[in-house]
């Protein structure tokens, strides 16, 4: 790669996924593993391309961690395959697969300095000294923590502690490098740091990264592609973009970022454009693939496409009234809970372009919401 260095979700040029002739580096073919009764994954499929950062995004207990697992070694599949570059890697032992894993408690040695637990995993493979002491020189270096191989863990932040794991985990040049939620034990600003510095040490690398994490923000800032998973199974796969303009379902619109979801049957469709009805009122928007007349539906509207307005917007479709429950200011954005009827609440967002607003909503404000037809998705389950 030449010229300035594309990191993340923003490496739009990036999609070996879309080539059919390129095979993935990993393959999960229909895998499956319980735990007694508990399905912990269920006929997963999945491809993971060379040099992509892939996320595994769900709640507790949806089988992600499960997955990395079993395709770091430490699990074995009840049923179905994963492939590495085409071979069945069901015999290998953890030591022998090109997987490293960086655990989400760091799991650093405690009586080893940080030069030590770095050179930890290429001392057990046998290594010449002068080439692990050169490596380790290196991976303090791409970590920021030149100068401190002397010290222990319990003199570092949680920080520099995370950076420590991380270098330990990429000193043997896996080709695949798995974190278990790695910012977990961060706070926020420090999070937010070290994710931009993931992505740029990753392609720096060349290194494929899989990613667990239950924390939508961060698979959408990371991750080339996301795969959504809910009990055991894959509800999508697909860019951030994509998973969050256009989720499959309502699970997925809901667990990746705020939406107002309303329940409507389909009237008419004329060309691209759908129009349903529902008590809530009269909704219009664009589809391709819509359901059937008559059917079904639900309109999916993410609160920062909501116009908020104290004036009614034209006569037509997509707008509602109500009043402001509740505000909650977010210094970048301002979000509104409007009532539209007793118990049910629309979320609104609003940027927070200017230092003061001349008439600022207010609670119990009785307010206008609309929505452009292209700012819904029509969801058929």
């Amino acid at each position: 790669m030449t010229g300035r260095l594309q990191i993340g979700a923003i490496r739009s040029s990036f999609a070996p996924w879309e080539d059919p002739l390129l095979k993935p580096l990993v393959r999960f073919e229909a895998v499956s593993k319980r735990f007694g009764e508990t399905a912990a994954v269920s006929e997963v499929s999945l491809a993971i391309y060379e040099g992509e950062f892939f996320a595994l995004l769900g709640p507790s207990g949806c089988g992600k961690t499960t997955l990395m697992r079993m395709l770091a070694g430490f699990e074995t599949p009840d049923a179905g395959r994963i492939l590495l570059d085409g071979e069945d890697i069901a015999p290998l032992p953890p030591h022998r697969r090109p997987v490293h894993m960086m655990f989400q408690s760091y799991a650093l040695f405690p009586h080893l300095t940080v030069a030590q637990n770095v050179a930890f995993g290429l001392k057990q493979r046998g290594d010449p000294k002068a080439e692990i002491d050169a490596r380790v020189d290196e991976m303090l270096g791409l970590v920021k923590l030149a100068g401190l191989g002397r010290r222990r863990p319990d003199q570092l932040s949680g920080g520099q502690r995370q950076r420590v794991a991380l270098a330990r985990a990429i000193a043997p040049s896996p080709r695949i490098l798995l974190l278990d939620e790695p910012l977990a034990a961060l706070d926020r600003k420090l999070r937010e740091e070290t994710r931009v510095e993931l992505m740029a040490l990753q392609q720096t690398l060349g290194m494929t990264f899989v990613i667990v994490t239950h924390d939508q923000d961060e698979a959408m800032v990371l991750a080339d592609r996301i795969a959504v998973m809910r009990d055991g199974e894959v509800a999508q796969v697909g860019r951030p973009a994509e998973i969050y303009e256009a989720p499959a379902d309502r699970y997925v619109a809901g667990f990746v970022g705020d939406v107002n979801l309303f329940e409507a049957r389909l009237d008419s469709v004329d060309g691209g454009r759908v129009r349903l009805a529902s008590p809530e009122g009269r909704f219009e928007a664009d589809d391709d693939d819509p359901p059937e007349v008559g059917a079904t539906a639900w309109l999916a509207v993410r609160p920062e496409k909501m116009r908020l307005t104290v004036e009614p917007p034209p006569e037509g479709p997509n707008r509602l009234s109500g009043r402001i429950s509740d505000i909650g200011y977010l210094g970048d954005w301002t979000t509104y809970g409007v009532e539209i009827a007793p118990g049910r609440v629309i979320r609104a967002a609003r940027a927070n372009a200017a230092r003061r607003v001349e008439a600022p909503l207010g609670w119990d404000d009785q307010v206008w919401l609309a929505f452009a037809p292209d700012a819904a998705v029509v969801l058929k389950r």
